[in-house]
């Protein structure tokens, strides 16, 4: 939301001048299309009004409504709401895993294009997702 506070300069010379501070983003901006398709999905839940979430993200409704058309028109792809994730689940020999398991306190194995990491048995749903959520990332 753009403020407008105007000052006025007296000058030595008896003039005085306008200043205006302008606060909040002023100019064009460039906004990803993930971060676009995040607020159109925002907007489209129910109960929500599209003036609350324009104003939540800095923008003008009028805005907002455009990528919201964009999305209809299938110019702008929203993020899949409920998009179930899945990975691969191998079992070996248990035996090996103990050999794997150097501190003997049980761990998980994650193995990832080459990339190998060991977490603990007892980690949270939530911090295992971010996890591999990072190692598909790389």
């Amino acid at each position: 939301m753009e403020q407008t506070v105007q000052h006025f300069l007296a000058s030595p010379g008896g003039s005085s001048s306008r200043l205006e501070v302008l606060e909040g983003p002023t100019g064009r901006r460039s906004w990803p299309d993930e971060v676009k398709a995040q607020i159109v999905a925002e907007s489209f839940e129910p109960g929500v009004k599209v003036s609350a979430v324009a104003r939540r993200h800095g923008l003008t409704p009028q805005h907002l409504t455009g990528w919201r058309r964009a999305a209809r028109e299938g110019r702008l792809v929203l993020p899949a709401a409920d998009e179930a994730h899945f990975a691969q689940l191998v079992v070996g020999d248990p035996r090996a895993a103990e050999q794997d398991d150097q501190c003997g306190c049980g761990s998980i194995r994650i193995e990832m294009d080459g990339v190998v990491v060991r977490v603990p048995v007892d980690i949270s749903a939530v911090r295992l997702g971010d996890i591999v959520h990072v190692l598909r990332l790389t």
